[in-house]
């Protein structure tokens, strides 16, 4: 049995040793020592293929994983990440999407938006939430939820939850530019000084920085439209777990492939 004392171990088995431990301390550590990202972009899915692997309806998924959501706020905190932006519903699902499915997947939105915004822990670590994306497309009442849980931390700066719904980047790019277009045309943009740091004001995400970290769950290996503008230099990260299946060891082991990983910026 070994005790801990590694002195009498061969040089090879030593080595070993030290690699297994090293790689525990690490993992517990939770790389806050590490490279930790400022913004992490997380694109959910898998929820309606885990229910359906559980014989269940696929609404039951979406609630799982709207559990799962916020369990992911508690670890970012501890972690250190101080943005998330969570693929909620793309745009292109808000219009295909069966009205059944849609339907409980909006009154989720609608009945989650309405708890978070008591939530104790919310208003104790200052959360700030934002919507992007065409929240204009949803029903009033749900628009008016989302709304009630923007103004209700809008003072908020201690950590920042945008929730994409009905989002759809390319959808954002062509509304910037729409604005851009717009702005020159009254002569309060000369578009021949326009850059990407002037550019990127006309952006959903203005104000948060470009995500460092995108993690895909559900096993497939696209962005799927998902802050195409944004992600140019973005780590990309996918898992084969479904989004309901994902878990803290799961995030942690993202972060510390992310804290390997060289980030060159195109050069």
């Amino acid at each position: 049995m070994f005790t801990g004392d590694s002195s009498n171990l061969a040089p090879e088995f030593r080595q070993v040793i030290l690699i297994m431990f090293s790689k525990t301390a690490r993992s517990k550590k939770s790389s806050e020592n590490a490279n930790v990202p400022a913004h992490i972009g997380i694109i959910m899915d898998g929820n309606r293929r885990f229910a359906k692997k559980l014989m269940l309806e696929p609404w039951r998924g979406h609630e799982w994983g709207a559990s799962k959501a916020e369990e992911l706020l508690d670890w970012c905190c501890d972690l250190g990440v101080k943005n998330i932006t969570l693929y909620s519903l793309s745009y292109e699902n808000f219009k295909s999407r069966p009205k059944q499915e849609l339907d409980v997947v909006l009154s989720l939105i609608e009945k989650e938006a309405l708890r978070v915004a008591k939530l104790d822990k919310v208003h104790n670590k200052k959360v700030k939430f934002n919507v992007i994306g065409r929240p204009d497309m949803l029903p009033e009442s749900v628009q008016s939820a989302l709304r009630k849980l923007v103004d209700a931390t809008k003072d908020y700066n201690g950590f920042t939850v945008n929730l994409a719904i009905a989002y759809g980047g390319r959808q954002e790019i062509l509304e910037a530019a729409k604005k851009v277009a717009l702005e020159a045309k009254n002569g309060r943009l000369d578009a021949a000084k326009l850059d990407e740091s002037s550019f990127r004001k006309f952006l959903y995400t203005n104000g948060t920085p470009d995500p460092d970290l995108i993690i895909r769950t559900g096993g497939e290996k696209r962005v799927s439209g998902f802050l195409l503008w944004q992600s140019a230099y973005s780590e990309l990260f996918f898992s084969d777990k479904m989004w309901p299946d994902f878990g803290r060891d799961d995030l942690v082991g993202a972060l510390d492939e992310f804290a390997a990983r060289e980030r060159r910026f195109g050069q």
